[in-house]
């Protein structure tokens, strides 16, 4: 009897016959390493796709904090903007309205475009922005969303004059509820059931304040209608516009006042604005031409916000943000301009800020399960 062989479980003895030959121990030898490869390499995948998955969710949760981000930074400018142009506006009026017949609504819509027109081509001038040269058939692209803005800005004006502010408001509120589901239609949008209640709140609202002056023409009505078509429509094909026209942001930014320009200024030629302007010397003055480039300046950062706002938010959340702007303009207008503010206004404020808290905590809830939590 000899001694065969010790193995790792411990030690066996073995007759001659059952010995094997340095052959056979070699082979073994083989086949334990393969196996023993074989096995590492399977426990090495596992742990790279483990590895590899984890790596996935973390970047994906990355990238949709990056997009939350970006949207809280895209709705805040936005905001901010829009707020400060109807308040530069606003000065504007309260300072010189009183000198002509009137108002020069459109007009000023002109000189700001003229603004804005020069903030951009200086910036570019100076290598901040970039954007290629004017092109017809660019121009061509965008300008259905000029065209909509000009049907904005024309038909409000006329449903200002034939109704009251609060039935305006009324309606407003009836123009977001049209891009909610515009936007739901064409974009594929889902419509959370507390963003459907947030505009119901917030159109109840307006109907509240309005119920001492409920009085409508047919008239009125039909410019309110077509508001409400030209509001939703500008909104809604500006997002598809953002996508489709090859452009940077600050193009858009160039193109949208120029066409503003070509498209605006032969209407204040028809409708005498020009020639107010021109014939009122009391507004021909350093101050007024400074509050024009003001508004112009703060107009070139409201169109890269809107842009910016609807690309990266959507058409139903751009609306919201519209109304919920109603707010701190009422606030502002009442420390600035000492505007009053009524007993209906200030429940309109209030239900309109209910609709935001239930439209916010929709967004939230809709960013949990995109995550996944």
């Amino acid at each position: 009897m000899s001694i065969g062989s010790m193995a790792s479980e411990g030690m066996t003895v073995r007759s001659p016959s059952h010995a094997k030959s340095p052959r056979q121990s070699e082979m073994e030898d083989v086949e334990i390493g393969s196996s023993r490869g074989r096995l590492l390499k399977a426990k090495e995948s596992d742990i790279f796709e483990v590895t590899t998955s984890v790596g996935e969710n973390n970047n994906s949760r990355e990238a949709e904090s990056g997009s939350a981000m970006k949207s809280i930074i895209a709705s805040t400018m936005y905001s901010g903007c829009s707020v400060g142009m109807v308040l530069v506006n606003k000065s504007l009026a309260s300072s010189y309205n009183h000198l002509i017949n009137g108002d020069l609504n459109i007009l000023l819509v002109v000189f700001q475009a003229v603004a804005a027109v020069l903030c951009v081509e200086f910036s570019k001038y100076m290598g901040w922005v970039d954007y290629p040269p004017f092109c017809l058939r660019t121009a061509k692209s965008w300008s259905p969303v000029n065209l909509l803005f000009c049907g904005m800005l024309f038909t409000g004006m006329a449903s200002l004059e034939h109704n009251s502010v609060p039935m305006v408001t009324v309606f407003k509120n009836i123009t977001n509820i049209m891009t909610t589901f515009g936007d739901c239609i064409l974009y594929g949008a889902k419509i959370e059931l507390l963003v459907v209640a947030a505009f119901g709140i917030m159109l109840a609202g307006a109907v509240m304040a309005a119920r001492n002056d409920a009085e409508v023409t047919q008239l009125g009505l039909f410019w309110m209608l077509a508001n409400c078509v030209c509001t939703s429509g500008y909104v809604l094909y500006l997002k598809y516009a953002t996508k489709s026209v090859k452009l940077s942001k600050f193009g858009m930014v160039f193109y949208n006042n120029v066409l503003c320009t070509l498209f605006l200024f032969p209407v204040t030629l028809m409708n005498g604005e020009f020639g107010t302007f021109l014939s009122t010397k009391a507004l021909h003055t350093v101050d007024y031409a400074a509050k024009n480039a003001f508004a112009g300046f703060v107009g070139f950062f409201l169109n890269f916000a809107s842009l910016n706002c609807v690309a990266q938010t959507g058409p139903t959340t751009y609306a919201m943000i519209g109304s919920l702007n109603k707010v701190p303009i009422a606030i502002f207008g009442y420390f600035i301009f000492d505007s009053v503010i009524s007993e209906e206004t200030w429940t309109f404020i209030s239900i309109s800020l209910l609709g935001g808290v239930l439209y916010t905590i929709a967004k939230l809830r809709e960013g949990k399960k995109k995550s996944g939590k």
